[in-house]
């Protein structure tokens, strides 16, 4: 499949970039520098992906980063050095062990250890493999966001002898890759492990076994195969596979990889793939640890176990442009990846594009909507926030997004789904977030709540009918300044009396919308409407909401 087209980029971005503070510019001064002191002719990016399991969202912030350190480089340098990136699938791993996904574990087992492109597919009779459905699944979501890259897999890297030459070279330097590999292990694993794991002519199983012989003139190997006997196969075509932290060094020095990324969980390693990449002749490439996602329960995400949010799951709830964003802010902080931190995500999205609206061209690098979109941000009106749709979703219980786009039309007139399909796509988005997630617990107003209500709505009453979001917000905060209990003397009001406390809103949306907290409530009062608020105070009032 071919790569998408690299984006243009503006020529604007030039000069500011070069002073630009963003992490992905930090990080592409040092690829700079790396090819300066080269004098190589082109930057090559590489993420690496595990196929033993579905690709999970931190395998996609994997190349997304990447991809934005990409576009930061390709600004510093006025786009003048060509760009590649390799996403390499090692898909002649062993499967060491049955995925917990998969419809059926039995079916599985007579192929453990096999290469993951030597099991058969769980799931359907499209593709040849375990190892290239997975791949097809990644390769799938990463051309529908649009990405430029190569996809490489590891089972055709070997077999095809793109990796010969380097293969031979470490049979030639085995003793050398010992000794950098031996320390890091205890006594039974040193007694026999080796960095050539052969694939057995007689099971196709991964073999973790030790060498009898490495002959570096004939670029073999002798080993004890599944029968007892002793078998000599070549270290070239596909017969063996490194294991995989010489493997890491073997890849970096045979495609000339200038900067790669990674997981916290291998930091402790690099000194390894350093060393290895050295030996076999390669100059080990500019690094980026970033911290790993978390499950809701704060465990690391894994591929096996399917516990983290998955592409698609994303997907269903929220563009993929809030994703971008999610991997852009702060990656060497842990975060947890779970179903709750989408609302917050595509809201603060939509921020950051209308903000970069406003900005010139040295505040426009700065923000994550340009690294989101690598240099390239579109041009979006969006009047309505997806945390007051998602409240509106609450108040309203829409069985249909013609419903919810009866309030948006009175809201904002002349905004319609042909007008702005992608508040239209966000309209869809909440109404499935707010029935898979959404969950609603009111409680009743005590004697001061009542009161405040009652006020409130009078209020209400007298507003006329096309009072605006600050209009609303103002008479529910006049009303707050008049009870005790919401008087906030740390602040002031406009007035010079005292201000008014967050737990008065805090207490609308418990007892109107069954929710903690929620966006600004004049802004959801406009949306909803003031005499259909009314009438949620009312159903408050009188108890109704409890019954839901």
């Amino acid at each position: 499949m071919s790569p998408a087209t690299l984006p243009a980029l503006d020529p604007d971005f030039f000069a500011p970039a070069q002073t630009a503070r963003a992490w992905p510019f930090e990080e592409a001064r040092k690829l700079v520098k790396r090819l300066e002191k080269s004098g190589k002719g082109e930057a090559l990016f590489e993420t690496g992906y595990g196929p033993s399991g579905l690709p999970h969202i931190g395998t996609f912030g994997e190349v997304a980063r990447t991809t934005m350190v990409r576009t930061a480089f390709r600004l510093l340098t006025r786009d003048e050095i060509p760009t590649r990136l390799i996403c390499f699938s090692d898909d002649l791993d062993g499967m060491r062990k049955i995925p917990e996904t998969v419809p059926s574990r039995e079916a599985m087992e007579p192929h453990l250890q096999k290469p993951l492109t030597s099991v058969p597919d769980p799931w359907t009779n499209e593709f040849a493999s375990f190892g290239e459905h997975n791949n097809a699944m990644l390769r799938r979501f990463l051309d529908t966001f649009g990405f430029d890259y190569e996809f490489a897999s590891a089972t055709d890297y070997y077999k095809s002898g793109k990796f010969d030459a380097v293969l031979r070279r470490a049979a030639e330097r085995y003793d050398d890759i010992m000794k950098v590999m031996l320390p890091t292990l205890g006594a039974e694993r040193q007694a026999t492990y080796s960095p050539f794991l052969p694939i057995s002519p007689l099971s196709g199983r991964v073999l973790y076994v030790p060498m009898k012989e490495v002959n570096a003139k004939d670029g073999t190997i002798t080993f004890t195969d599944e029968d007892g006997r002793d078998t000599t196969v070549p270290v070239t075509g596909g017969h063996v596979k490194l294991q995989w932290k010489p493997d890491f060094g073997m890849r970096w020095a045979a495609l000339g990889v200038d900067f790669e990324m990674f997981g916290k969980d291998h930091q402790t390693n690099q000194v390894l793939y350093d060393k290895i990449c050295s030996i076999l002749g390669g100059t080990p490439p500019e690094h980026y640890v970033y911290e790993l996602f978390l499950d809701s329960e704060g465990q690391k995400i894994s591929k096996s176990k399917g516990n983290g949010l998955t592409i698609d799951e994303w997907l269903t709830y929220a563009p993929t442009e809030s994703l971008g964003l999610y991997m852009f802010q702060k990656p060497r902080v842990a975060k947890r990846l779970h179903f709750d931190v989408i609302p917050r995500a595509v809201d603060e999205y939509f921020a950051h594009v209308a903000s970069y609206q406003k900005q010139e061209p040295a505040a426009r690098v700065e923000n994550p909507a340009f690294h989101v979109h690598f240099g390239n941000v579109p041009k979006v009106d969006m009047p309505v926030t997806f945390g007051l749709l998602l409240n509106l979703a609450t108040a309203s219980n829409p069985e249909t997004p013609e419903v919810m786009w009866g309030y948006i039309s009175a809201y904002a007139p002349g905004v319609s789904p042909e007008t702005h399909p992608q508040l239209d796509a966000l309209v869809g988005y909440a109404m499935r977030y707010f029935r898979d997630f959404v969950e609603k617990s009111y409680r009743a107003p005590d004697d001061v709540e009542r009161d405040a209500l009652e006020k409130l709505s009078a209020a209400f009453g007298e507003l006329p009918a096309d009072a605006t979001n600050e209009t609303i917000q103002n008479a529910a905060l006049d009303v707050a300044r008049t009870i005790e209990r919401y008087q906030d003397h740390t602040k002031k009001s406009p007035t010079g009396g005292p201000g008014v406390s967050g737990d008065f809103f805090q207490m609308l949306y418990q007892v109107l919308i069954g929710q903690e907290r929620g966006p600004r409530f004049g802004s959801f009062a406009a949306l909803y409407g003031v005499e259909n608020t009314r009438k949620l105070i009312g159903k408050a009032l009188a108890g109704d909401l409890l019954a839901n």
